[in-house]
């Protein structure tokens, strides 16, 4: 069985999590997350603790049921206390500004670069060469956060663009003569 799925999930005070046929709900201070349950995996929710465990004994509902389980662990950690993503901007002139539910960027570019941020993602910026992207569901947030340093990736040999806030640009040496 996968060592990952043997794991069970304490379930935290605030949130509630209801497990049916078809999907699994999983609720808390920062909202409310639904999954579809795969059927190669069973779920028990026993007094405030998850176990999952695969429906039969093949190697895919073996696998799938460490997936399932991780996938429900980022789950009850993101309706309790949420994931956040960071950027810098690196750049003269660079910079962003959160209004609401849009981005607004300035990075070198003739125009500015609008981006839109769906339903469950809030974006800051402390500074305005730092972006926060914050939300309940994992995947969306560093979905959204890949988009953003998409939109200009750092570039090698001056390392000027967006980039993630632990991330290490290695600059290339330029032609000599």
């Amino acid at each position: 069985m996968s060592r990952v799925g043997k794991m069970p999930i304490a379930v935290p005070k605030g949130v509630d999590v209801s497990v049916s046929a078809e999907q699994i709900s999983v609720k808390g201070s920062l909202g409310t997350l639904v999954r579809p349950v795969n059927e190669l995996v069973t779920i028990a929710n026993d007094a405030g603790t998850l176990k999952f465990a695969p429906a039969n004994e093949t190697a895919e509902a073996d696998a799938m049921s460490g997936t399932m389980r991780a996938l429900v662990a980022n789950m009850v950690d993101g309706v309790s206390k949420g994931f956040e993503k960071k950027l810098n901007l690196v750049g003269v002139g660079f910079r962003a500004a959160a209004q609401g539910a849009k981005l607004n960027l300035q990075i070198g570019f003739s125009h500015p670069v609008v981006k839109d941020m769906p339903a469950g993602i809030t974006v800051t910026c402390p500074t305005q060469t730092e972006i926060v992207i914050k939300g309940a569901d994992r995947q969306v947030v560093g979905q959204i956060a890949a988009e953003v340093r998409a939109i200009r990736p750092p570039e090698p040999y001056k390392g000027k663009g967006i980039r993630y806030a632990d991330e290490k640009v290695t600059l290339k040496e330029t032609k000599k003569k």
